[in-house]
């Protein structure tokens, strides 16, 4: 390419045409338009605003905290109860209901007492008690049993049916110290009197 020769409106460093200068001169700069203003919220609101979101967000980060650590602290206490039904040999007989207890380490059976009535079993196998219920009798019964030999349900639900059928007359003197059962056979026979078998 051959080199023009320095001159006017050739651009020589930093100079330029007049010409173009007037071109740029004629056209108008871009208008912007403002963009539309919110309507003005006086200080004192704001400053509401502001406390009631933050007040609730509080009361939020409380309510979560505090049923975060109630399902924590009952998870960490909760006990385990293992639940099932037992039948009896080739589905024959009456099927037996067993609540099992690994932390206090009982277990407890659901059993007839006569035609329309229930009662209750339970085996404390730290304490080494068995303790019977019936909802029909307004009484408790316990016996110590050898840590051994635990007798099978048929054969203490038939010696404490059998317990409750006798007559006590005055002879008979309910447990005064309840110290020595295990919390479930006490929250069992907590209304009625304590005897021994």
């Amino acid at each position: 390419c051959p080199r023009a020769p320095a001159g006017k409106g050739t651009g020589a460093l930093g100079e330029m045409d007049d010409s173009s200068k007037e071109a740029l001169m004629e056209e108008a700069p871009p208008r912007y338009t403002e963009s539309p203003r919110l309507p003005c919220i006086p200080r004192e609101l704001k400053s509401l605003l502001l406390l009631v979101v933050l007040v609730v967000v509080a009361l939020v980060v409380v309510n979560v905290t505090f049923l975060l650590l109630g399902l924590h602290l009952s998870e960490s206490h909760a006990e385990t109860v293992l639940r099932m039904t037992i039948h009896g040999l080739d589905g024959e007989g009456t099927p037996q209901h067993l609540a099992m207890s690994k932390k206090e380490r009982t277990g407890t059976f659901a059993v007839r007492d006569g035609l329309n009535a229930s009662a209750t079993v339970v085996y404390d196998y730290c304490k080494l008690l068995v303790g019977y219920r019936s909802w029909r009798q307004r009484a408790c019964y316990i016996t110590r049993v050898d840590k051994d030999s635990f007798p099978g349900l048929d054969a203490v639900t038939e010696t404490f049916q059998r317990r409750q059928d006798e007559d006590f007359g005055d002879k008979a003197v309910p447990l005064a110290d309840r110290s020595i059962l295990g919390t479930t056979i006490n929250i069992l026979c907590s209304a009625v009197p304590v005897y021994w078998v």
